[in-house]
């Protein structure tokens, strides 16, 4: 799609979360001075930021190597309202004027409400987060008010439906979770297309494991073509329906370089590299352990609620990628339902299984993974 944001320069965008810090977990911010430098040179203009990222420092970093060096009209930047942050109504409008002076600008062209899922959209609609930004937007203080989101299709089309003032939407997409069954990368994106959202695209290589491939997977997109791990992951993200941003969390000089070189004249992927990608996707379902089809039958039966296809998927997921937020789903799957370790053994889910599944025995071990007492 067209870029819908005018002052927006391509189609990447700079995440402000991964920024290079020494030793002492002070942010580097020469390199960073010198990363941003290259990507605005490279014709880019799009910075994302949080207060909590890089343990508080990240909004500072921005103000220092961006705002300080370069004209107010020359770049973009979002920042977002997050959960941690504010425990109630009246703290919230103090909290987004703390963040306009702590990056040094007058309005942010994009704001987000952090990180909705159906537990933290209740205390959003309890703080009347919406509503407040929303009255910050009419003064000029926000340019564009979205949300970056973590739940199921369902909850998406829930929020949009009552939200439908939002301007764009941010959501986790990659190849690896495109059809996965707890992430649904690729159900998310056809709501909020259903709902006309520009879409900002997080985690395109997610964390770093679409980079550091297995070698039959690297051994694919080496045959595909001459381009980076990933190149691959990012270009697709960019080339799905409605997506008109991806962020980067680019920590090196090197990073910025390979991410520019192809995002700076964008194409998406061709047929020979989308069976490449694909390819890796098959190899990753090859390694899935448990050979659930998410035909849901043993749900419908469960008398606990268990959302048993979704736990499977969360451990196939995190036996493939040893990714963080694998336990973030699990949570996000078994609010208000059961979790693996409520089984009660009986059985139903088995006789209703059409692969035949040992369903007791294999929730033993997604509990033994996820149900851990914090």
């Amino acid at each position: 799609m067209n870029i819908p944001f005018p002052r927006v320069k391509g189609k990447l965008g700079f995440g402000f979360m991964r920024l290079p810090t020494n030793e002492n977990k002070d942010v580097e911010i020469e390199s960073v001075k010198e990363m941003v430098d290259l990507f605005m040179a490279e014709g880019f203009n799009y910075f994302d930021t949080a207060h909590g990222y890089v343990g508080g420092k990240s909004e500072i970093a921005l103000r220092e190597a961006l705002v300080d060096r370069y004209p107010r009209e020359s770049y973009v930047i979002a920042d977002k309202l997050s959960s941690p942050h504010f425990k109630c109504e009246e703290e919230i409008r103090p909290l987004i004027e703390e963040e306009l002076k702590t990056v040094g600008v007058d309005y942010f062209d994009f704001f987000l409400m952090h990180a909705q899922d159906k537990e933290n959209y209740a205390k959003y609609k309890r703080c009347r987060a919406f509503e407040i930004a929303g009255q910050m937007k009419s003064e000029g203080k926000i340019r564009h008010l979205g949300m970056s989101f973590h739940d199921t299709a369902e909850v998406l089309d829930m929020i949009l439906s009552e939200h439908p003032e939002l301007d764009f939407v941010q959501l986790q997409l990659n190849y690896a979770d495109f059809d996965d069954p707890s992430v649904q990368s690729g159900k998310c994106l056809e709501v909020a297309n259903k709902h006309r959202k520009p879409v900002i695209v997080m985690e395109p290589v997610k964390g770093g494991t679409l980079v550091n491939l297995p070698e039959a997977a690297d051994r694919l997109l080496r045959e595909a073509g001459d381009g980076s791990n990933a190149s691959y992951a990012i270009r697709f993200a960019a080339g799905c329906e409605g997506v008109f941003m991806v962020l980067s969390g680019m920590g090196t000089r090197d990073m910025v370089l390979d991410n520019t070189s192809y995002m700076k004249d964008f194409k998406p992927l061709s047929e020979g590299e989308m069976r490449a990608v694909e390819g890796v996707m098959e190899l990753f379902r090859s390694r899935s352990d448990i050979p659930c089809t998410d035909c849901k039958y043993c749900e419908e039966v469960c008398p606990k609620s268990i959302p048993i296809p979704a736990l499977f998927s969360c451990l196939n997921a995190q036996n493939n990628f040893k990714y963080w937020n694998t336990s973030y789903y699990y949570g996000i799957h078994t609010e208000g339902r059961g979790r693996a370790r409520d089984c009660i053994k009986c059985g139903f889910c088995e006789k209703a299984c059409p692969q035949h599944l040992k369903i007791r025995d294999l929730l033993v071990r997604v509990s033994e993974t996820f149900d851990k007492e914090k």
